[in-house]
């Protein structure tokens, strides 16, 4: 078995979880590479350790790939995977762990699941991204597994954001921006601007202003097959868009085209996991000192 192995590097934390993982890897004979940044500013006394396989890029070779680190983590891991379909799972180092599941005491018995094949694949829609004039930043990364976000910069007044579903004009959100987020990304930064939550399975998007001025503005649940336009004003030249946790700047003259990508991404789960038990868990769903 072939697995790759991303995290970020934090001189203050710990690496003692890396290492139990890569540890467990071994043992079970596992073929293990480690992403070359994360790899050259380890330190470690263990020689098997030092000695490991990088990638700085990842092909379809790749049984699956090992993210850890917090949900962050993840976004970031799967800008490695693009199209090619290789599973990913998070272990959970970081704080609310929504998409990296396994928690750091129960690496051992996770993995061992994991490398017999008792687990299921939750497939998770995501977002593309063109834009009119094209950004050459965007090339290799023009994806997001949350979501899309247009947001103002530089400035402390509003923008408005001109919106088209399939070239139908749907309204101008006067806001600090519009968030264009997945199912996945419907817990996250659209979640904490009040939209709602969708389960990983359903077939929509979701549109949600940030502090919108025009108060009747709504976040708007559409089909995920909508093309969403996008054109931004506003008192500076320029706009940030960010995918996931990449930022770009982009010109007001710039057009935003968003839609559902030709893939999906493959989240590892285990067999007692459910979307539903992480929200209880997580997100304290429901929870009530009444109860």
């Amino acid at each position: 078995m072939k697995v790759a192995v991303y995290s970020q590097y934090y001189p203050e934390k710990s690496t003692e979880y890396y290492e139990e993982l890569i540890e467990i890897l071994l043992k079970n004979n596992v073929s293990v590479f480690v992403e070359s940044n994360f790899h050259s500013k380890i330190e470690t006394n263990n020689p098997a350790l030092a000695n490991l396989q990088t990638f700085t890029e990842l092909d379809k070779s790749f049984d699956l790939l090992i993210s850890v680190g917090g949900d962050g983590t993840i976004l970031r891991a799967i800008t490695f995977i693009h199209d090619f379909s290789i599973p990913i799972v998070g272990v959970n180092t970081g704080r609310l762990g929504f998409l990296a599941t396994i928690q750091t005491t129960d690496v051992e018995s996770a993995l061992k699941h994991i490398l017999n094949g008792n687990y299921k694949i939750s497939e998770r829609s995501v977002l593309s991204v063109e834009t009119h004039p094209e950004n050459k930043l965007l090339h290799e990364s023009n994806f997001a597994l949350n979501e899309i976000t247009l947001s103002r910069k530089n400035t402390t007044s509003m923008i408005s954001v001109d919106t088209h579903l399939d070239d139908e004009f749907l309204t101008s959100y006067w806001a600090d921006g519009l968030i264009v987020s997945t199912p996945t990304g419907s817990t996250g930064y659209s979640l904490s601007c009040g939209g709602p939550v969708i389960t990983p399975n359903a077939k929509s998007l979701v549109l949600t202003p940030i502090a919108p001025h025009n108060l009747n503005a709504r976040p708007l649940v559409i089909p995920d097959d909508t093309v969403v336009t996008l054109k931004v004003n506003g008192r500076e030249d320029h706009y940030l868009m960010s995918l996931d946790s990449r930022i770009v700047t982009l010109h007001n003259d710039t057009t935003v085209i968003i839609k559902k990508a030709h893939f999906k991404i493959k989240m590892v789960e285990l067999l007692d996991e459910s979307f539903l038990d992480t929200l209880r868990k997580k997100m304290l769903w429901g929870e009530d000192r009444r109860n």
